[in-house]
């Protein structure tokens, strides 16, 4: 009986120190590791994927340890290990759900194609699937925009934060509620597909909050009158949906046949040619009074503005002067 007792104490203190060598002895990563856990996955192959990668020492402690300690389920998603860290504090932070976020910054007036290579930069997809996910997913504003041909102009420009178990689907939807929340705030009403769309036009031909306005009420004012738009963000968008834009703009671009050229075709075009921000909404919601027709860069960032060709033209002399001055 005492050689038994001897046994079992031999055992225990066997046993005590495994799991205290496994579970309580902090591990050091090789290096930062990123270990992706999907969803769907078993406990015992989340501790595989751990061991694997080097984070635990056993895989089976760490299911002895979930065993015992049920305080909630082990949450998916993608985790970072750096710091030096015990079996039992790993096992905590994926109870916690402790996962790693990727910061998106979309800025005001990126199209649907840079918005997608900013996605592929932060390692979350490919460009070509969010593309084609923002195109074939205009269900999501029918209600606001049934004649959406994408979700063009509804990717509302902010910083995200998204995980890689997240897909392109539930990056747009975010992208959207985003614009929904704004669009509640400032009270966008009525031909949201027109104001949208003028928006998107404000956005890319000024970055002066400021001027905004002035720029809507020029626009709007072409389009009283029916005269052509001649938006050069227009043309840009038209050779970018064709794949054709070199990055800059030449004056055979203008002749582009495509109903996004505001330069052969009166009024706006089908839809947004980008995604604006809440200062442009404003100002296709809200235009100033003007009897402005047309408007040119001053050089500094700014714009003259005139309501006639002759005093247009004047003013892209004073704006070609001032780029030979520079």
């Amino acid at each position: 009986m005492r050689q038994f007792f001897i046994f079992v104490l031999v055992a225990a203190i066997a046993v005590g120190g495994w799991l205290g060598w496994a579970l309580w002895l902090p591990v050091t990563p090789p290096s930062q590791k990123f270990v992706l856990l999907k969803p769907g996955y078993s406990t015992k192959r989340i501790a595989s994927e751990l061991k694997s990668a080097g984070i635990i020492r056993s895989q089976d402690a760490f299911l002895l340890w979930h065993y015992f300690h049920r305080k909630g389920s082990l949450k998916a998603g993608e985790y970072l290990f750096e710091q030096p860290a015990t079996a039992a504090d790993i096992h905590g932070r994926l109870v916690r759900g402790d996962i790693y976020f990727y910061t998106v910054v979309i800025p005001e007036g990126y199209t649907m194609f840079d918005i997608a290579r900013a996605i592929e930069e932060a390692g979350l997809g490919t460009s070509d699937d969010f593309v084609k996910t923002a195109k074939s997913d205009s269900s999501l504003i029918a209600d606001l925009d049934p004649d959406a041909l994408s979700l063009e102009g509804y990717l509302f420009p902010s910083t995200y934060q998204f995980t890689r178990t997240q897909t392109m689907q539930d990056i747009v939807k975010e992208m959207v509620r985003e614009f929904r929340q704004v669009a509640q705030q400032i009270g966008l009403s009525g031909d949201v597909h027109q104001t949208v769309t003028m928006a998107s036009i404000i956005e890319k031909e000024t970055a002066s909050p400021e001027e905004r306005p002035l720029v809507a009420s020029v626009y709007y004012n072409r389009l009283s009158k029916k005269i052509a738009l001649d938006a050069d963000p227009s043309v840009i968008y038209a050779e970018l949906l064709d794949g054709h834009y070199a990055g800059a703009l030449h004056h055979a671009d203008m002749q582009v046949e495509s109903p996004y050229n505001t330069y052969r075709h009166a009024g706006l075009p089908p839809g947004p040619i980008g995604n604006p921000g809440k200062s442009a909404l404003e100002a296709a919601m809200h235009p100033a009074t003007s009897d402005y027709y047309y408007f040119v860069s001053d050089g500094n960032g700014h714009h003259r503005f005139a309501g006639n060709l002759e005093e247009h033209n004047r003013n892209v002399v004073a704006y070609r002067r001032a780029m030979r001055g520079q």
